[in-house]
């Protein structure tokens, strides 16, 4: 079932326990302007509270995934750019830095399905999923330098982790575009699909991860993603606690007699 707010330029849908959230403002390139960051945030921070979703696919109508922000208001000094500097910061801290802490706060996978652009704060947008498919023609980048600014959002701290170090730095001091194939080739991007079959791929691998445990897999999540800033022991000692309590559970359990009876169906 697709839900649309009034107003907001978001499709929202909960199918089979996948959400997903789709940009349709109508604009090119759906710009993230402070309106479309609030309606966002919002509905991430409602997936992240509920229990009955257990895949999240970000997606965009249109030719492009994101344009990031949007060059005009920057310009006019509208919309996130009014005031002076104490004013435009705490407009980021109060509207655009809900997405980073949203999306790193959903205990269930998420996936970026980009087609098109993703530039700028709209990269950024797509590197705060745990997964990104891409189309043929899309491309990624961290334009900031071409307009003097720096990522304001968080794209820094997720394209360190995802690209390494050197290539973050190459990407943020020659704004240059990846496209879809150098995004694969370092990381970016998971896969590398045709532009028509791009949504129903993103829904394939969402439906597919859904389909898991859903309690060891918000634990897989978190297991990896603390396992990647810690060191080896606490990392073994927070594995160990995991895996007992999934170990002593009715989840695996149930899952251990499907797998011998499917098993023994077969033999």
């Amino acid at each position: 079932m697709t839900h649309r707010e009034p107003d907001s330029p978001l499709l929202v849908r909960c199918d089979q326990q996948v959400l997903t959230i789709e940009l349709a403002s109508g604009q090119p390139g759906h710009p993230l302007t402070v309106a479309m960051t609030e309606h966002l945030a919002d509905a991430l921070e409602d997936a992240a509270r509920r229990t009955d979703i257990h895949c999240v696919v970000l997606q965009s109508q249109g030719r492009h995934f994101c344009s990031g922000g949007n060059v005009k208001d920057m310009r006019d000094g509208a919309d996130l750019m009014q005031g002076g500097v104490a004013d435009v910061r705490d407009r980021l801290r109060r509207s655009l830095h809900r997405l980073p802490r949203a999306l790193q706060a959903i205990e269930v996978p998420t996936i970026a399905a980009v087609q098109g652009a993703a530039v700028g704060a709209g990269c950024d947008l797509a590197l705060m999923c745990d997964i990104r498919i891409a189309s043929v023609d899309a491309s990624f980048a961290e334009s900031f330098l071409r307009l003097g600014l720096v990522s304001g959002i968080g794209g820094a701290w997720f394209l360190t982790r995802i690209v390494g170090l050197s290539k973050a730095l190459e990407m943020s001091f020659t704004s240059e575009f990846l496209g879809a194939e150098a995004a694969e080739r370092c990381g970016i991007v998971s896969e590398v699909v045709a532009r028509d079959a791009l949504h129903a791929r993103a829904a394939e691998m969402a439906a597919r991860i859904a389909a898991n445990p859903p309690t060891a897999m918000r634990m897989a999540k978190k297991l990896v993603r603390e396992s990647a800033a810690s060191s080896l022991p606490t990392a073994l000692e927070m594995a160990a606690s995991m895996q007992a309590i999934l170990l002593c559970g009715d989840e695996h359990k149930q899952r251990v007699r499907q797998f011998l009876d499917a098993d023994a169906a077969h033999r």
